[in-house]
């Protein structure tokens, strides 16, 4: 969990929570860092002199220093979205007293998110703050049409700004991928702070606001088709609390229905930034598609980061469950 580690609470073999293995350093291996980061190095560089040469969004329509500082705060909150959201997930079936002497700060942050049902209203509110992070750091770095840059050739233009390539290296590499991976393997000492506390804190906010409670409608409604209703970990809601709670699910609903509306308008009026000469039937439908991917992959990640530190007989008997967990846990490939 940290690098001050725990006290293992099984010793069996086969019982133990997975744990990384092999040091990755074969030439293959090396090869994959290296041009990998080779491209990060470029993708940077390539972003900072568009947005220096005033050809991002921010940078046009305001001056290149704000888009410069803005992208890159933007980015280690980022970070600290993505890897708070590992930490909280994996330690939630970690008892309290193991370490909130020797981690207090993360304390501060665990000790309301693993009540009641708060770990899941954590999670509602920071999803849209990944979204809405991710926005905001596209209209700092992200080109305007018709950029150029450096006298590179149409071809490289096409490849690492038409298609979105440098943006999404950029911003998967350095603010995503870095900060999960690092708090999977460190869950205590990633949310020892107080940014991690701010950060827990500002997604619970947006979770109150009831922007995002459409979401349990439809997880209920999932629950009751599937034959499994999302069991709640607090007593059911009464009175004002309960009526509270469906009014902020009405106005959610209105938001949602509203945003679903104008985004089906642009796509069937050709005016969104999907590829040209696409028929508004085939976006709308790639639109859904898309978004279920996103829904299944999220959904993923959190199990992931749910089971990572569960012992083998803690994961339970579903045939797929145990054939994932399997295929996750095998060597490195986690």
């Amino acid at each position: 969990f940290s690098h001050h580690r725990l006290p293992d609470a099984t010793k069996e073999e086969g019982n133990q929570p997975a744990t990384m293995t092999g040091d990755g350093n074969s030439p293959f291996d090396l090869f994959k860092k290296f041009y990998s980061t080779c491209l990060l190095i470029f993708c940077t560089v390539f972003l900072m002199g568009l947005m220096f040469s005033g050809q991002t969004k921010l940078a046009a329509d305001v001056h290149p220093a704000l888009a410069f500082i803005v992208f890159w705060a933007l980015i280690i909150w980022l970070n600290m979205v993505e890897g708070g959201q590992g930490s909280l997930v994996g330690l939630a079936p970690v008892n309290f007293d193991l370490y909130k002497e020797s981690h207090p700060t993360t304390y501060k942050s665990t000790g309301t998110c693993h009540r009641g049902d708060n770990l899941d209203r954590y999670l509602m509110g920071r999803q849209f703050m990944v979204i809405f992070i991710a926005f905001v750091i596209n209209l700092s770095g992200a080109p305007l049409p018709g950029s150029k840059l450096w006298g590179f050739p149409q071809i490289v233009m096409d490849i690492f700004l038409g298609s979105g390539l440098a943006m999404i290296l950029m911003t998967a590499q350095m603010g995503q991928l870095n900060s999960q991976v690092n708090a999977s393997h460190c869950m205590l000492d990633y949310i020892n702070n107080y940014f991690a506390v701010f950060t827990f804190w500002v997604a619970m906010s947006v979770e109150f606001s009831g922007l995002m409670h459409s979401s349990y409608l439809i997880a209920i409604i999932v629950g009751l088709l599937a034959g499994k209703p999302i069991e709640s970990n607090e007593p059911p809601k009464t009175g004002g609390v309960l009526i509270f709670f469906w009014f902020r699910v009405l106005v959610s609903l209105a938001v949602l229905g509203f945003a679903l509306s104008v985004t089906l308008e642009a796509l069937f009026n050709k005016q969104t930034t999907i590829w040209e000469g696409l028929p508004p039937a085939v976006g709308v439908i790639l639109f859904f598609v898309l978004m279920s991917c996103v829904g299944l992959l999220e959904g993923m990640q959190i199990a992931f980061f749910a089971v990572a530190k569960l012992t083998k007989g803690e994961r339970g008997k579903a045939k797929f469950a145990m054939m994932t967990c399997d295929l996750l846990f095998r060597g490195k490939a986690h």
